[in-house]
């Protein structure tokens, strides 16, 4: 019992600590102008347009770090206060974001392997937990090891997003320093806005990875005991 208590403030504490780290940095750097004046809005399209994506759209979100790229209407979105700050943390995310619109342009493969995995994702994070609890109540081992595999699909798309965000702040920040966006110590700002923001996606993986573990052993235990 201890031993799952523990377990459990584990796992809702990593993505809280990962949450509220994000937020302080962003914060932070919200509140440092950069050296150029651009806004979000600017820096976002100054990076489209030197990459010849004149074609993509940029649009205010409501939203707190609501910010995200739609690849299928090729627009970036950007929450109101990047759309319209001239902060380095605004330049950092609205470059991010630009990030992923340079991906689709390339057809980046984890890009699109990920998207690829949106429905049966979306289907396994809503199904798996259903499938597990009621597998487990009936002790119908096939529905337990379809939601372990539901599950599994659920985390592959978790995985997979980190190197398509990590891959999208190492463009934006070569986008933002060699077009002259942000300068000298605001480069510094800008990692550690990016960094933070990526440990979001890492605690979320960690979290997920830990639960499909957890899953698998109870499976595996409850075979054993046959």
């Amino acid at each position: 019992m201890v031993e799952y208590l523990i377990y459990f403030m584990i796992i809702s504490i990593i993505p809280i600590w990962a949450s509220v780290r994000v937020k302080n940095t962003y914060n932070q750097f919200q509140r440092v102008a950069n050296s150029t004046g651009a806004t979000g809005y600017e820096v976002a399209r100054r990076i489209l347009d030197a990459n010849g994506l004149y074609d993509v759209r940029i649009e205010e979100y409501s939203g707190f770090l609501s910010d995200h790229y739609d690849p299928r209407t090729k627009t970036v979105r950007l929450s109101s206060a990047n759309y319209r700050g001239n902060s380095v943390a605004a330049a950092a995310v609205a470059a991010h974001e630009v990030g992923h619109a340079l991906q689709d342009q390339e057809d980046y493969a984890f890009l699109r392997f990920r998207s690829s995995l949106v429905p049966v994702a979306s289907f396994g994070s809503n199904a798996s937990y259903i499938l597990l609890i009621l597998g487990m109540i009936m002790q119908f081992y096939e529905m337990i090891l379809l939601g372990i595999v539901l599950m599994a699909a659920a985390v592959l798309f978790q995985v997979v997003t980190l190197p398509v965000e990590f891959n999208a702040s190492s463009r934006a920040m070569d986008q933002v320093v060699s077009l002259g966006l942000i300068r000298n110590e605001e480069e510094r700002g800008a990692r550690k806005v990016l960094n933070a923001a990526a440990l979001t996606y890492v605690a979320a993986a960690a979290v997920a990875l830990l639960e499909l573990l957890r899953f698998v052993l109870m499976f595996v235990g409850m075979r054993g005991e046959e």
